[in-house]
């Protein structure tokens, strides 16, 4: 007789979505919460997880934040939360292409430049 077991770690997206203006970006976004946990399944059936993180992540920017466990299991039974700036934790910064225009000469880019190449001044 043989056994099949092992553990890995999973990502789930859970049943969570809400609208917002993004603090990194400025644009209009939704917000969705991502669990991460580590599972020891025999014959792949999953038997028990541990180690649970949960993440959220916006959709304008893709900028990535961590939340407290114990708002995530909240979010993760179906309860009805609204997260807050104070709840989230910048991990990771996202970066999506924004087109940027000189208000001085009028030339545009979407290069990250601080300012103009063809006039030097200072873009927004």
């Amino acid at each position: 007789m043989f056994f099949v077991f092992g553990a890995a770690t999973k990502q789930e997206q859970l049943d969570f979505n809400q609208p917002v203006v993004c603090t990194q970006c400025g644009r209009y976004g939704n917000y969705t919460v991502i669990m991460e946990y580590t599972s020891f399944s025999i014959f792949f059936i999953p038997l028990f997880k541990w180690n649970k993180k949960y993440y959220v992540r916006s959709s304008c920017c893709g900028s990535l934040y961590t939340i407290a466990a114990e708002l995530g299991e909240r979010i993760a039974r179906g309860e009805n939360v609204t997260l807050t700036e104070n709840d989230l934790h910048l991990f990771r910064r996202g970066y999506r292409e924004t087109l940027k225009r000189c208000a001085n000469c009028g030339y545009q880019t979407t290069e990250n430049f601080r300012f103009c190449p063809n006039c030097a001044h200072p873009l927004q």
